[in-house]
C-alpha cells in the first residue's frame, strides 16, 4: 500500500492560478489519515464558474491567498509516493500555476489520475468523477473540493484493494490489465 495525497481544485475562472477551493486528502496503507479543505483567495476578483461551485469573491475575499497558505499545507505533501487528482492535467496545471504565481516550488510526487485508473482497472465508462463514485458506491457532493478529493482518494484505495500498485502498475491486476495497458 501507497502514501499518496488526493487533490481536488476548483477555480475562479479560466486562469490556472485561479485556484479558489482546494481539497486535500492524505492516504496510508490504504487508511485516509488527514483530509483538509480551504477557501483561497486568488489572484483576481472574476469568478465565472460560481454556477459550479457555489463560491463567489465574496466567499473568498479574506481568505489566505496562495502563497499564504502554502506552509500551513505544504507538509501534507512530504513523503509520499504520489499525488492523485481525477483528470489529474487539470489540478496539475493548477498546483504548477499557483505554485509559479506565488514563487513556490512544485512538490516532486508525479501525479496518477484517476480517470485512466478507473477505465483500466474496472472499465468504467463514462468516467467522470460521479460516474465512478456511482460504480464505487462512494458518496459524493460533487464539486466541493473536500468530496471530490475524498472520492478520488477512495477511487485509488478501491484499486489498490483490487491489485493496482503505483510501482508495478497493473502487473498485479491480471493479463487482461496488462494488455490494455500496453496499448
Amino acid at each position: 500500500m501507497s502514501s499518496f495525497l488526493a487533490i481536488d481544485f476548483e477555480t475562479a475562472n479560466y486562469n490556472a492560478d485561479s485556484a479558489c477551493a482546494i481539497g486535500l486528502v492524505r492516504v496510508e496503507n490504504g487508511k485516509i489519515r488527514q483530509e483538509e479543505v480551504h477557501l483561497i483567495r486568488p489572484p483576481s476578483p472574476e469568478f465565472y464558474f460560481t454556477h459550479i461551485h457555489g463560491l463567489t469573491w465574496n466567499s473568498v475575499k479574506d481568505s489566505c491567498d496562495f502563497g499564504e497558505l502554502w506552509p500551513k499545507i505544504a507538509p501534507l505533501f512530504e513523503n509520499l509516493d504520489f499525488l492523485a487528482a481525477h483528470n489529474s492535467s487539470f489540478d496539475s496545471k493548477v498546483l504548477n500555476s499557483c505554485c509559479k504565481t506565488f514563487d513556490v516550488s512544485v512538490p516532486p510526487p508525479e501525479f496518477t489520475c484517476t480517470v485512466q485508473l478507473a477505465r483500466k482497472m474496472w472499465e468504467v465508462r463514462p468516467t467522470k468523477l460521479p460516474n465512478v463514485a456511482h460504480f464505487l458506491g462512494l458518496d459524493l457532493n460533487h464539486h466541493d473540493a473536500l468530496s471530490d478529493s475524498r472520492a478520488c482518494a477512495n477511487i485509488v484505495i478501491a484499486a489498490e484493494r483490487d491489485g493496482w500498485d503505483f510501482y508495478t502498475g497493473f502487473e498485479n491486476v491480471g493479463e487482461r490489465y496488462i494488455a490494455i495497458d500496453q496499448q
